[in-house]
């Protein structure tokens, strides 16, 4: 290498530094010296940030909106400090994203969201910024946002699963399907299947065709089986479609044999396009018995049967439930998102369009 090629990569880049707006000029007294202990503690973090980039990054931005929490309260700050602060974080580490005033009401929203520091730590720095910022957009109480902090961790959601769920109200389809779990399976595995199965189940990606048949729906649902099972929930692992059973000497087929790994059981899935008929269920049931025949290991936990119809009416689901012995579930399913919500609750939401671009805004910013 030449000697003046050496001499160029030995040089200090200096820090461009951009003239105070005049506006930003005239701060309280005590800013000085609250700004150069904020760069120091950035400065601090900036290392522990590579090494876990998410849950150090959100603590950082909790101890920075806390600190403008206590000054705003202390000195009754405004909105231009928030403003001088970007500009001088923004000058001191260029390499950051994330100072912008917009994102530096976010921390203090956040601060002031989350107040207590064991709960920050433990749940919501384990998961993304911007789905922070849906959480805190989007639902307005704190033990909702709690529910959705920690689904997001069980499931790995990212920010457009988030949306997706939030729209959908998981919090309210979950457990929330026609069963007669209670009545055939032990206390702790009865409440878990009841959690485990939805009403109804959101399945969009099959498209909006109103004379869908049951066929059709089937290969729609296993070629999209990673939405498929995105929906299902954590736990259901993929066994088969049309699975082969012989009875005496005919052939039947199970539309879709899952198997969930919480539950150790099979889960044999029957897809209706049409309203629920009571004789569904003795098929049904008639399934799960061949499967408990065939299939199912000695340690299996017993098969639990998934009915899913357009539509029910619950009372006559319970009658038709009445008397089997193996658990069975009744859920509807629907393929747009809408037809499950409030008139209330849809007006108040978003679309992910629409929080994509204010977030991509922010991170511009």
């Amino acid at each position: 290498m030449k000697k003046e090629n050496r001499k160029q990569l030995g040089k200090k880049t200096e820090k461009v530094v951009f003239p105070i707006p005049e506006s930003l000029l005239n701060m309280p007294a005590s800013y000085p010296k609250f700004i150069a202990d904020l760069k120091d503690r950035v400065a601090k973090e900036r290392f522990k940030t590579i090494l876990s980039a998410n849950a150090s990054l959100i603590m950082m931005y909790w101890d920075i909106g806390t600190s403008i929490l206590i000054q705003q309260k202390k000195e009754g700050w405004g909105t231009k400090v928030i403003d001088r602060m970007s500009y001088d974080l923004k000058q001191e580490f260029p390499s950051i994203k994330g100072f912008s005033p917009r994102n530096l009401k976010y921390m203090r929203k956040f601060a002031d969201t989350w107040k207590e520091f064991e709960i920050v730590q433990r749940t919501v720095a384990q998961i993304p910024w911007r789905s922070n910022i849906v959480l805190m957009d989007k639902i307005k109480t704190t033990e909702l946002r709690l529910w959705y902090a920690n689904k997001t961790i069980e499931l790995g959601m990212g920010s457009d699963m988030l949306v997706f769920q939030i729209e959908s109200q998981l919090h309210l389809r979950e457990g929330n399907a026609s069963t007669n779990f209670k009545k055939v399976l032990p206390k702790i595995q009865s409440d878990l299947a009841q959690q485990v199965i939805k009403d109804p189940y959101i399945f969009d990606f099959v498209g909006n065709d109103a004379h869908l048949r049951e066929l059709d729906f089937e290969k729609k649902l296993t070629t999209h089986i990673q939405k498929f099972l995105l929906e299902l929930g954590q736990g259901f692992a993929f066994v088969g479609r049309q699975v082969h059973l012989e009875l005496g000497s005919k052939d039947f087929y199970v539309d879709l044999l899952f198997y969930h790994l919480k539950l150790r059981c099979y889960v044999v899935v029957e897809l209706k396009t049409g309203e629920f008929k009571p004789e569904f269920i003795g098929k049904l049931n008639m399934y799960i018995n061949v499967v408990n025949d065939v299939l199912k290991h000695p340690d299996d936990k017993k098969t639990i049967g998934l009915l899913l119809v357009k539509n029910k009416n619950k009372l006559v689901v319970e009658y038709s439930l009445t008397g089997f012995k193996n658990p069975i579930g009744v859920s509807n399913w629907e393929n747009e998102i809408v037809k499950s919500l409030p008139n209330e609750f849809k007006a108040n939401l978003p679309t992910i369009e629409e929080i994509e671009k204010q977030l991509n805004n922010e991170d511009n910013g």
